[in-house]
């Protein structure tokens, strides 16, 4: 035998305190009674009064907690096989981790808003099969495609600007390496990519690499982050202190949404462009209207044990107890 739900278990505290406030509250009632009348005397006077059945009552009640508790824990025993298939999308996060996503106009930093939204986004796969590649002058796959989620954030949690050593911005090269991480085995409409940056592309050819993603089959989603004014970056020096970034000729570095070309390139596959904001980023409109929607293809198909409940039994004994607790009276036939 074996319990589904073992925290229930909590709940025989709560028991125990109801039979610790039953023995209290009798206890009081006696003392108050005896301070009434002389105790040869208390029989006369509650002469109608079945103190026996009261106890017994509440002896009562509290094992129908008991046996509720029970029930709340999902007993099970026996078992049957069945066979369980998983169904779910490769879904590839691409995030840039370029010195612009340092920039604050989207709270904390253009980078840790990305990484709490793309967690909030795991918490809605189920079953889908997701990897992440991070870029920023270079691209390089981070997670490849898997169902372990915790694996997945794990990876996501280390992200920082420091994990692409090249520096600048590639998006070609971020496309390339996201279309290298499919399996060639996996039918194309099973496939998505999601791209999320500020947009700001310095080399390379981004809108041809899309058309090759879409010559392929897959879907491009990009996520643009920060404001079409920008805002400056603030960056660590050796110190460890934050320092507004300049260029090679000293002059203040502003980072600034290029939403235009992350536009192109979702339409050119058949994907969306979606604009971050503070307060919606955007990933749970990809997922709710577009990927949640997408033919999702059996992944895995496995075994599994699966056992019969049995919390009827603990429940059925409670509402019978519950129903001789009602039956019986406290008050005595004379």
């Amino acid at each position: 035998m074996q319990f589904a739900q073992m925290p229930m278990f909590y709940m025989l505290w709560v028991v125990l305190g109801f039979v610790i406030f039953l023995f209290w509250t009798f206890t009081r009632k006696r003392k108050i009674m005896q301070r009434f009348a002389a105790r040869d005397l208390i029989p006369e006077i509650a002469a109608t009064f079945h103190q026996r059945n009261s106890i017994l009552k509440n002896v009562f009640l509290a094992v129908v907690l008991l046996f509720s508790t029970l029930a709340l824990a999902r007993p099970q025993w026996g078992f049957e096989w069945q066979e369980v298939k998983r169904k779910g999308l490769d879904i590839l996060v691409v995030i840039d981790t370029s010195k612009s996503m340092l920039t604050e106009d989207v709270k904390p930093n253009r980078l840790e808003r990305t990484k709490l939204a793309v967690k909030d986004l795991v918490k809605k796969l189920k079953g889908d099969r997701i990897a992440l590649v991070a870029f920023s002058g270079s691209a390089f796959l981070v997670c490849p495609l898997t169902v372990d989620y915790n694996g997945f954030l794990l990876a996501l949690e280390d992200l920082s600007t420091n994990t692409i050593p090249r520096g600048g911005t590639n998006l070609s090269s971020a496309l390339k390496e996201a279309i290298k991480g499919y399996d060639t085995t996996t039918p194309s409409q099973y496939k998505a990519v999601i791209m999320m940056t500020d947009g700001e592309d310095w080399e390379g050819n981004p809108l041809a690499v899309a058309k090759e993603a879409s010559s392929k089959g897959i879907k491009i989603f990009t996520i643009g982050i920060g404001t079409k004014e920008g805002d400056l970056i603030r960056v660590p020096n050796e110190q460890g202190q934050l320092e507004f970034l300049k260029d090679d000729q000293g002059n203040f570095v502003k980072s600034r949404l290029n939403e235009n070309l992350l536009q192109e390139i979702a339409q050119a596959t058949g994907g969306v462009y979606v604009r971050a904001s503070g307060l919606q980023f955007g990933l749970d409109i990809i997922y709710d209207e577009h990927l949640s929607k997408m033919e999702r293809r059996d992944i895995e198909s496995k075994m599994e044990k699966k056992y019969h409940e049995k919390f009827q039994i603990p429940l059925g004994i409670a509402l019978v107890i519950l129903l001789f607790e009602t039956w019986i009276t406290t008050r005595k036939k004379m």
